[in-house]
C-alpha cells in the first residue's frame, strides 16, 4: 500500500470520526439539560476519572496513552459545549 493509499484510509476513518463526535455531542447536549433540571453540576470529576480508566482498558497497551490523551480532550470539549449550552439558556 502506498502513501496516498494510506491517507485515503485515514481520511475516510476522520469522516466516521467527525460523524461519531457530533453524535456525542449530541448526547452531552441532553446531559447538559438533564444537569440543568436537576440542578447537577456540568464537571463531575469522578465519572470523567471513571471514564478515562474504562476507555484505555478497552485499548491495546501500546495505544492506551495515545487514546487515553484523545479521550481527554474529547471529554474536555463535551464539558466545554455543555456550559455553553447551559449558560445558553440562562441568557
Amino acid at each position: 500500500m502506498d502513501l496516498t493509499e494510506l491517507r485515503k484510509d485515514i481520511d475516510a476513518i476522520d469522516r466516521e470520526l467527525v460523524g461519531l463526535l457530533e453524535k456525542r455531542l449530541d448526547v452531552a447536549a441532553a446531559v447538559a439539560a438533564y444537569k440543568k433540571a436537576h440542578g447537577l453540576p456540568v464537571h463531575d470529576p469522578a465519572r470523567e476519572a471513571e471514564k478515562l480508566s474504562a476507555v484505555r482498558d478497552l485499548c491495546r497497551p501500546a495505544t492506551a496513552g495515545a487514546i487515553g490523551g484523545v479521550f481527554e480532550s474529547v471529554i474536555a470539549a463535551c464539558r466545554g459545549y455543555e456550559d455553553v449550552l447551559m449558560e445558553a439558556e440562562h441568557e
